[in-house]
């Protein structure tokens, strides 16, 4: 059976990514592709308990360090419980957030050293990384207004400060520049129906490029 495709999605806050993932999915289950829609942190039973620990509360409640960590426990299980039996089962997965998300806020951020990061990746997710990160970017000050207006008490992250925001930011972007094979970069400016226009046909020209058409 042919392993199915694993696709992220990356930004800060505000970059209207869930909105993006689920039409993605959608969209995909629409060419008869089965399709397992997930996001981190959580996505699992296990993953969801320790999202609740990290989103929730005040900006100061857990150091980077300690964010990081956490993360990677969320995502190991994550992994094991659900993005690994669904790829090797031939679904696509759909993932709102992953690695790069850990890179950016608790890396470029929050300034874990890339040495840690890389190392916990190294043994949490080896060799399923994502076949495809689609990276949303926009200004600071937009993403974190549309932010503000979200039901919910998840604003752990948004309150961390502009500055914070702004190395968040930047840290995306180098790393769309890094792995531009992996990456595409996505205006998320632009109106909903044209963003998700540019993802489509960033899904398809990446994929048929390397050959998952």
């Amino acid at each position: 059976m042919r392993r199915g495709r694993f696709i992220t999605l990356e930004g800060g806050e505000g970059a209207g990514k869930s909105t993006q993932a689920r039409r993605l999915a959608d969209r995909l289950r629409e060419r008869g592709i089965q399709v397992v829609q997930t996001r981190e942190p959580g996505g699992s039973p296990g993953a969801e308990a320790l999202r609740a620990l990290l989103v929730e509360g005040g900006a100061e409640r857990w150091s980077p360090l300690s964010e990081a960590l956490m993360m990677y426990a969320a995502r190991s299980d994550h992994l094991e419980r659900v993005i690994r039996p669904a790829l090797e089962s031939g679904a696509w997965v759909v993932c709102d957030r992953f690695s790069d998300s850990t890179r950016a806020y608790q890396g470029a951020g929050g300034g874990v050293s890339p040495e840690v990061i890389e190392q916990l990746d190294r043994t949490v997710v080896g060799d399923d990384r994502p076949d495809l990160t689609l990276v949303f970017d926009l200004p600071v000050e937009a993403g974190l207004a549309r932010a503000h207006h979200r039901a919910g008490g998840e604003a752990r992250f948004e309150s961390k400060g502009v500055d914070f925001h702004n190395r968040l930011r930047q840290g995306f972007l180098a790393i769309a520049l890094a792995e531009a094979d992996r990456c595409r970069l996505i205006d998320a400016t632009r109106p909903v129906d044209e963003v998700s226009e540019a993802v489509w046909t960033a899904v398809i020209e990446a994929l048929e490029d390397a050959g998952h058409g």
